[in-house]
């Protein structure tokens, strides 16, 4: 599988890498969804965002563990902004889907360690 994040995304939702079309508005998408997980704590801390093909999973996240559902994530996202299903089974199956994925990625970030306080 490509680490492209806009590739990867493009072939889930059934595009080639080579076809541009509707680039601009995946890109659109991704980068809404970027936004979300920086949210849910997951990425650096700033949002990331991408403006081609060039960005790369790898460079969102630091985890290999973290990969895969993060990767789903965006897809179901972008798919649902972008290609909505217009089965109401399928639309409610998503949006299920992105609840368990969001809930599953905030538990599985770092609990970052509490501040040292020095003792006077």
């Amino acid at each position: 599988m490509t680490d492209s994040i806009l590739n990867s995304i493009k072939k889930l939702l059934g595009f080639p890498a080579d076809d541009h079309a509707f680039d601009e508005d995946i890109i659109m998408h991704i980068n809404s969804v970027l936004m979300f997980l920086q949210q849910l704590g997951v990425g650096p801390d700033t949002v990331f965002t991408i403006t081609d093909d060039t960005e790369l999973w790898s460079e969102l996240l630091t985890d290999p563990a973290m990969y895969v559902a993060t990767k789903t994530y965006v897809y179901l996202r972008v798919r649902l902004a972008f290609d909505p299903p217009s089965s109401s089974f399928v639309l409610d199956s998503i949006k299920t889907q992105i609840q368990e994925y969001e809930w599953r990625l905030s538990i599985q970030v770092p609990i970052p360690p509490a501040p040292v306080v020095p003792e006077e």
